[in-house]
């Protein structure tokens, strides 16, 4: 009898609330992204994983992903050569990032630095709030830490968004990474805000370097190609 009432209660427990900081496959279908697409490019990604000879680890959404799209050529020429691997996602939160690791992306291999950055989307999609957010990056690096302990993480700020400054969503990004890069410690997460080199003086996204005012160009990869190039050599030692 003890036994059947623990069943029924367990039961009739709600399910678990979609939080940010806990894993979950991608389960919505997107005019431009459908599940099964997004199941085949994680198992596409655990491939490449198999292959070991990972030294540094891009993971994200679009933006990473996009380092295979519209960054290509500057990815062949500047990190391509330092046995690199593309772990971006379109849309992804840090939901389904936080899955993508626990399901496997980093098991084996041991990437000298994993350059993240995620979280653009839980504003974007599920509607997250900062504080959600934060929580949710915050996992994340919690987990890649756990996944890759040797890894020097550089922790990119979420890039800026819309075309004109002042908008909610920059505004939600200027309070998420100034939370976020609390969570840089200088040596084994390094904290990297690289916004600012993507706008016009007068804060401004220009189509040039993001035609949608989300996604770069491939003018804006060689801005983030160059940003980080110093940084990731000092980790990279």
């Amino acid at each position: 009898m003890h036994a059947l009432v623990l069943t029924l209660l367990a039961v009739a427990q709600p399910p678990a609330k979609d939080v940010a900081w806990e894993p979950a496959a991608r389960a919505k279908e997107y005019p431009w992204m459908s599940v099964e697409t997004w199941k085949k490019l994680h198992a596409g990604h655990l491939a490449r994983t198999k292959k070991g000879a990972v030294d540094v680890a891009f993971l994200g959404d679009s933006i990473t992903q996009g380092w295979d799209g519209a960054g290509a050529p500057v990815w062949k020429k500047r990190f391509a050569p330092l046995n690199a691997a593309n772990y971006g996602i379109g849309g992804d939160t840090t939901r389904e990032v936080l899955y993508r690791l626990n399901d496997g992306i980093l098991d084996g291999i041991k990437p000298k630095v994993v350059v993240l950055m995620i979280g653009t989307n839980n504003f974007g999609l599920p509607g997250d709030s900062v504080a959600d957010t934060v929580k949710g990056v915050t996992a994340v690096v919690a987990s890649v830490r756990k996944k890759a302990p040797d890894a020097k993480i550089l922790l990119l700020g979420i890039f800026p968004r819309d075309k004109a400054a002042g908008t909610a969503f920059r505004k939600k990004i200027a309070e998420a990474n100034e939370a976020i890069s609390k969570l840089g410690d200088g040596k084994t997460v390094v904290y990297l805000d690289i916004g600012k080199k993507f706008l016009a003086d007068d804060g401004t996204l220009s189509a040039d370097v993001m035609p949608d005012a989300l996604h770069l160009s491939e003018k804006g990869y060689g801005i983030w190609a160059d940003a980080i190039e110093e940084p990731l050599k000092a980790l990279l030692k």
